[in-house]
């Protein structure tokens, strides 16, 4: 347990003494102290769980919301088949607003992501106000601002209104999420093959 947690556990005692000093102090029926008792119970262990878990219910508040928002956009066009890299990912040139910009397709991503100054190349209305969205990744939280991209083509393609996040701590890396991939009729891996299809069309294949 962290000083954090044994602080708020501390306080989170005292505060169910003085509670309990007071109404024992009222002299209430027995049944009527064990009632109030426990739904202070219940208030202080809510309290305490969600400052223990505050990031992980920031991320959940997160992905809730970009689910009401509408976060896949409308996606058309051929299936497309992309070869596996050497170093085992699935990477594509796409075209973002009209600028070429290169993407990982990742499945373990909810969401598409890019780095602050390729979002700024392409154009992309980043949303300041609010509060920013909190993402897990394999270098701890990071905070990030939505936006959405207009028009996003992959070989024969194309996504429209496509949500996206986007962060400085992202760097060069940019991503295509879940949101993306959820848009399409279907995808799938077979041998070294990644196949989006978003709709029946001619098939082209994209190089790494």
């Amino acid at each position: 347990m962290s000083g954090d947690q044994y602080a708020q556990l501390a306080g989170a005692v005292l505060m169910l003494v003085l509670v309990g000093s007071g109404l024992i102090a009222r002299r209430l029926p027995l049944g009527s102290l064990a009632r109030m008792a426990a739904g202070w119970l219940l208030i202080i262990g809510a309290v305490l769980v969600a400052a223990s878990y505050r990031a992980e219910l920031g991320r959940l508040a997160s992905r809730i919301m970009g689910d009401l928002a509408g976060e896949q956009g409308r996606t058309v066009g051929g299936t497309l088949r992309i070869p596996m890299a050497e170093d085992g990912h699935f990477w594509v040139q796409a075209r973002v607003n009209g600028t070429q910009q290169r993407f990982l397709i990742d499945s373990g991503a909810t969401r598409t992501a890019m780095g602050l100054d390729q979002a700024r190349a392409a154009g992309l209305e980043i949303v300041q106000n609010g509060f920013p969205v909190v993402l897990a990744t394999a270098n701890g939280d990071v905070e990030a601002r939505r936006a959405r991209i207009a028009e996003l083509r992959v070989g024969p393609i194309v996504a429209r209104d496509l949500a996206a996040v986007v962060a400085p701590a992202f760097g060069d890396t940019n991503v295509l999420g879940m949101n993306f991939l959820s848009s399409l009729r279907s995808w799938r891996v077979e041998g070294r093959t990644l196949i989006l299809e978003p709709e029946d069309a001619m098939t082209m294949s994209e190089g790494a």
